[in-house]
């Protein structure tokens, strides 16, 4: 007689997860905060991975792999919001032509609201933004940054090389 798959216990998967959002989700929205600077956005994102990771927690070989599971689902939820974003924006663009220049209290709220770091991080393009949190604010290995970028520990080094020197060069005038 064939060995029947059993389906673990809900509860394992409610207890497993919530023991995970209660450790680990203020760090993923931190993360996901950096790389689309919207931190609703970045709350909603990080929401839906653990409704996903939920949904699948049985399917896990390695239930230790969860919150690199996270932190995957973290970041490329992020990757399509950003690409949605564009494209709504290049659409909104073609739609109705911006005015030249932002009005004075919207420059007086964005100058209140940034420090000189994060505006020069926000700068960067996404793959080195990405590895340099991943990297520096989440204190990653470049292994687990090759991983969850999903490239090679050469290009998580290539990537963090560049974006280093580019934030030298922005703030070294400050």
């Amino acid at each position: 007689m064939p060995r029947q798959r059993t389906q673990p216990s809900a509860w394992a998967a409610d207890e497993a997860v919530t023991r995970l959002f209660t450790a680990h989700y203020r760090p993923l929205v931190r993360l996901a905060t950096l790389l689309l600077r919207e931190p609703a956005m970045a709350e909603e994102i990080v929401q839906d991975a653990y409704v996903a990771l939920h949904g699948r927690w049985w399917r896990l070989r390695d239930a230790d792999k969860a919150l690199g599971y996270l932190r995957v689902t973290v970041v490329n939820k992020c990757r399509s919001a950003m690409r949605h974003r564009r494209v709504v924006q290049a659409h909104l663009a073609a739609a109705r032509p911006e005015p030249d220049a932002p009005s004075a209290e919207a420059g007086a709220l964005d100058q209140l609201r940034q420090d000189d770091v994060v505006t020069a991080l926000r700068a960067l393009p996404p793959r080195q933004r990405e590895a340099i949190v991943l990297r520096y604010y989440v204190d990653l290995s470049e292994a687990q940054t090759a991983e969850i970028m999903g490239v090679s520990r050469g290009a998580v080094k290539s990537h963090t090389a560049r974006g280093i020197a580019a934030l030298r060069t922005s703030l070294d005038g400050l």
